[in-house]
């Protein structure tokens, strides 16, 4: 799996996982949404993804090193 998609995988697991928090626990896990929400929002902006980095330091592969992978 590339970095791109176990990113988009993990944003969807955190927003299902507060709205499991926030029906079952309390109603203030509903911030864990819009920070996920704004997160997501200002990678897109800026490139800037601290799960990115973390998962680039944990040895996943983005899509364009998988490639060349392949290709060789």
């Amino acid at each position: 799996m590339s970095i791109e998609r176990a990113i988009m995988a993990f944003a969807g697991m955190m927003v299902l996982l507060s709205i499991v928090l926030t029906t079952l626990v309390h109603a203030n896990f509903i911030w864990l949404t819009v920070f996920v929400g704004v997160n997501l929002f200002q990678s897109a902006f800026t490139g800037f993804c601290p799960v990115a980095i973390l998962m680039k330091k944990l040895g996943v592969k983005t899509e364009a090193e998988q490639a060349l992978i392949k290709a060789n």
